[in-house]
């Protein structure tokens, strides 16, 4: 026998109404919470450079360097010394015998950071540095890490190094990586490059599980720039400034080479990075020669480039083989290659190890070196630090280093291009929807 149901009293009736408005509260905040997480990691806020480029003036004149120094920021000073490190045999030691050497002060800020000998050795050269009083600055990438709470870190910590993780528990820029790599000592010599400190990066860049990197150690003027570059997101992390002879000691000319380090950021919402580049291939008038391991460019950069070659610029790109730890990112570079081809564009695939070397080299004049990609993630998400050089014998010298590349290298032909997989055509155009995260 079915009972009637009971009817609500008005209290019931006010309780269930209450309930049902906290529910909706509750799911409308949440939503808002998420909206916010998505936007602020994931949504560009700033509008991208969209026009053409066109230039009268080339890399090798006066008007470019200004145009580089008012634009960029920081302006290319004279009076510096720049010398190439190859691979974690140059890298490394030469690293560890400046950090040993340091008096004062010595500034890191790093990405890969990986559990190992490498890792182990630079550990305890922070932290005897740190007993002996030098004031150690250890900044590192918590994306980048898989020790952020070893034996290495807590080592470190009890010497007296100051260690931060660039937003390890930030949801609103979980997104934002530091990809910057940059170590200065005592503020009169810096490197900045591409190197990550893992095992995997030692060696002679010959392996075919381990990454073939450049490195740039840097003395003069310049060297006040790297620092602020660091200083830059260690304010951001721990609010101090650092300062003084430390930190900023006076630098005298010690070279010839005139340049200047170049620093970029989400936060800064200029499409600086990406400036640099496109501004650089406008003005090239002989030669463009780009070695990347995620090399994907964007329609402007790819207008820019076959505009270079209608013009008569010879262009030659080097990029990752197979041995590539991002395969599907590989597949969307190789997917915007055609038209590149078509104009006369030259790629090669570089084959002995894992490549991670980022150097860009403009009419034996112009070079920008460093952590940047020619990607979205490095020219619109994550913090970089290029060291941009005009200097005719620094890119001369650098092309050296790019002949030796590209003779270990694989060209790749129209033809074998249009031959790729399907699977491989498929992927790298599907994928290719979420470039802005690659």
């Amino acid at each position: 026998m079915l009972h009637p149901p009971i009817p609500l009293t008005a209290e019931d009736e006010s309780l269930h109404h209450r309930h049902g408005f906290a529910k909706f509260v509750a799911t409308a905040a949440i939503s808002s919470f998420v909206a916010v997480i998505f936007s602020r990691n994931f949504l560009e806020t700033e509008k991208k450079i969209t026009h053409n480029i066109e230039t009268d003036y080339s890399v090798s004149d006066g008007a470019f360097v200004r145009a580089m120094s008012h634009l960029l920021g920081p302006p290319l000073l004279e009076g510096n010394k720049i010398t190439i490190l190859q691979n974690g045999a140059e890298v490394f030691p030469r690293m560890l015998e400046v950090i040993h050497q340091a008096k004062r002060s010595i500034t890191f800020e790093n990405f890969v950071w990986a559990d190992g000998d490498v890792v182990r050795r630079f550990s305890k050269a922070f932290a005897d540095s740190a007993r002996r009083g030098v004031k150690v600055h250890f900044l590192q990438d918590a994306m980048g890490s898989d020790c952020l709470d070893g034996e290495c870190m807590k080592i470190m910590k009890e010497a007296g190094v100051e260690v931060e993780i660039f937003r390890r528990y930030n949801l609103t820029h979980f997104n934002h990586r530091t990809h910057r790599k940059i170590l200065v000592a005592d503020g009169k010599i810096g490197f900045v490059g591409g190197v990550g400190f893992s095992d995997l990066w030692d060696g002679h860049g010959n392996l075919p599980d381990h990454w073939r990197d450049t490195q740039y150690e840097v003395q003069g003027p310049a060297v006040a720039q790297l620092q602020q570059a660091f200083l830059d997101n260690w304010i951001q992390m721990r609010a101090e400034v650092l300062h003084g002879d430390d930190y900023f000691p006076e630098l005298l000319p010690c070279g010839n080479t005139i340049c200047q380090i170049f620093k970029s950021s989400v936060s800064e919402g200029a499409d600086n990075a990406r400036l640099m580049f496109l501004l650089s291939i406008a003005a090239a008038r002989k030669s463009i020669r780009i070695v990347n391991p995620y090399f994907i460019p964007d329609r402007l950069v790819i207008r820019l480039l076959k505009a270079a070659l209608d013009r008569g610029v010879s262009v030659e790109i080097i990029g990752p083989s197979e041995r590539i730890d991002q395969r599907v990112v590989r597949y969307v570079g190789r997917a915007r290659w055609g038209g590149l081809l078509r104009h006369g564009a030259r790629f090669f695939e570089f084959q002995p190890a894992l490549l991670h070397s980022k150097y860009f080299v403009v009419d034996e004049q112009w070079a920008s070196v460093g952590s940047c990609n020619l990607d979205d993630r490095s020219l619109c998400l994550n913090e970089e630090a290029n060291l941009n050089v005009w200097d005719q014998k620094f890119a001369r010298h650098h092309l050296q280093v790019f002949e030796e590349d590209k003779a270990r290298s694989h060209e790749i032909t129209w033809e074998e291009w249009r031959n790729r997989s399907l699977s491989e055509k498929i992927l790298g155009h599907a994928a290719g929807i979420f470039r802005s995260q690659l």
